[in-house]
């Protein structure tokens, strides 16, 4: 992950909440999901509510370290890992995937991602040079400084290629089909 942060999830007991006691435990999110469950049960049957009723619901009322990534109160275990391991491997990359795609799609992500460049004009360059194009019109005997890949990028971007700036010279592409 680009951070040093590990996603975590407060999860909470809904009995204790619904009357009026705040107890919960934050959980490390990039583990197997029955290891989390497990946490999350044991958690449950420390609740201050479980001598007067059995404690099973609960629900996730807070989060950190999912850079950026919003995560819904019911999100099923299962999702939480997913994204906090995906957020492991590819760090901001995934998050700005996540906040242009929806999470049905992320496992296109390794197929759409085309890199982090410092703007739409150095990723259309960089395009032309790796396939070749750029030596093809030199060898025509043009001069490949005469390009205009600003607005070779403008069209690229129109139809074809999804970029989303992250700050500074953090640009993510990918690619729309």
């Amino acid at each position: 992950m680009n951070n040093t942060e590990t996603p975590k999830i407060y999860a909470a007991c809904l009995s204790a909440y619904n009357n009026g006691y705040l107890h919960g435990e934050w959980i490390d999110a990039d583990r197997d999901s029955d290891e989390i469950m497990d946490d999350i049960k044991a958690m449950l049957s420390r609740s201050p509510m479980n001598e007067i009723e059995e404690c099973e619901e609960w629900a996730i009322h807070s989060y950190e370290g999912f850079l950026g990534v919003e995560i819904s109160e019911y999100e099923s275990i299962d999702r939480v890992v997913e994204l906090a391991q995906s957020l492991a491997e590819h760090g901001e990359a995934m998050a700005a995937y996540l906040e242009h795609y929806s999470f049905e799609d992320i496992d296109g992500f390794e197929d759409r991602y085309q890199g982090c460049y410092k703007n739409k004009q150095d990723f259309a360059e960089e395009q032309y040079e790796q396939n070749g194009m750029i030596q093809q019109i030199e060898a025509a005997g043009l001069k490949a400084c005469y390009i205009d890949f600003e607005m070779i990028a403008r069209d690229m971007f129109i139809d074809g290629y999804t970029g989303i700036n992250c700050g500074y010279e953090t640009f993510y592409v990918f690619c729309d089909y």
